[in-house]
């Protein structure tokens, strides 16, 4: 598999993995702070059988981070000029939370170039009917108002070097039982060399920052209409037993041509990947398979 910067036609460069040939293509697309190494124990599962695109969305990871553009739709815009440039006609999804939204926006957007859906994320609004949270228009800026103090309270670590940075950032995963060989993989993907020889987080405040605030304006069911794929839910566990959800879920689901459900067992929302590679890949991978069966078929 290569692994290089590919230069776009917006002057966007992208970090990203990919495999070569004639195999159907599938498109992994990471989680908010995320980085393709995140599927380190997700893409060997596809490797023999799928032609294989894992980028570094714009802000994160080795791809460029400009001064703006993180909406969804401007990261689902270099995707699609990233497959283009592949050469990449049809392709399939597996998007994890943020991932999820980019995914749906660019399958939105190009419906004709995306045989199926997976989406552990994109499950629901952040405000409004299908929203966590659904106030009048006061109460609405008034929450976000808050959200935005808690936004700002975001400290990002600077350590001398890459293995303190290493360290201080496997605490948390280790506190949760989660530390194993592909959250290793993924943190070590994360640290990131500034001029003055330190380390700190590749996913800056300004670029979290501007996507959480663009987030909480989109309306997922203004996408999901537009969808002529399959799609696979992947709630996790705290989503499935969350009432509004399911819900929301379960709207959005009446919008799309046809689609399935999968719960994995104790699986934490955008880390199922790293915490459950087996479990997750195989579901995606079945998922994926029995769409291309029946591609063959008809």
């Amino acid at each position: 598999m290569k692994e290089q910067r590919i230069l776009l036609p917006n002057s966007i460069q992208l970090h990203v993995k990919h495999s070569e040939g004639d195999k159907p293509a599938v498109l992994f697309l990471h989680f908010s702070g995320g980085t393709s190494d995140m599927w380190h124990g997700i893409l060997p599962q596809f490797a023999a059988d799928y032609r294989i695109i894992a980028p570094d969305l714009r802000g994160h990871g080795r791809s460029d981070k400009p001064d703006t553009g993180y909406h969804i739709d401007d990261m689902a815009h270099d995707v699609y000029l990233l497959l283009t440039k592949l050469n990449i006609e049809r392709c399939h999804i597996v998007g994890s939370s943020m991932g999820a939204e980019v995914g749906l926006s660019l399958a939105a957007s190009h419906p004709k170039l995306i045989d199926s859906f997976i989406c552990e994320g994109a499950l629901y609004n952040e405000f409004g009917e299908w929203g966590m949270f659904n106030g009048s228009a006061e109460e609405n800026a008034n929450k976000k108002a808050e959200m935005k103090v808690e936004l700002s309270k975001r400290q990002v670590p600077v350590c001398r070097t890459k293995e303190e940075f290493v360290m201080q950032a496997r605490a948390p995963f280790e506190q949760q039982g989660l530390w194993n060989e592909q959250v290793a993989a993924f943190v070590d993907s994360t640290a990131m060399e500034a001029a003055d020889g330190s380390f700190t987080s590749h996913y800056s405040n300004r670029v979290r920052t501007e996507y959480i605030e663009k987030y909480w304006e989109l309306r997922f069911e203004d996408y999901y209409q537009k969808l002529k794929c399959p799609v696979l839910f992947l709630p996790s566990e705290e989503e499935w037993s969350n009432e509004q959800i399911r819900a929301s879920m379960k709207h959005f689901a009446t919008l799309v041509p046809s689609y399935e459900v999968l719960r994995i067992p104790e699986s934490l929302h955008a880390y199922v990947w790293m915490q459950k590679p087996q479990e997750a890949g195989a579901a995606a991978k079945s998922f994926i398979d029995r769409v291309e069966d029946d591609r063959g078929d008809n």
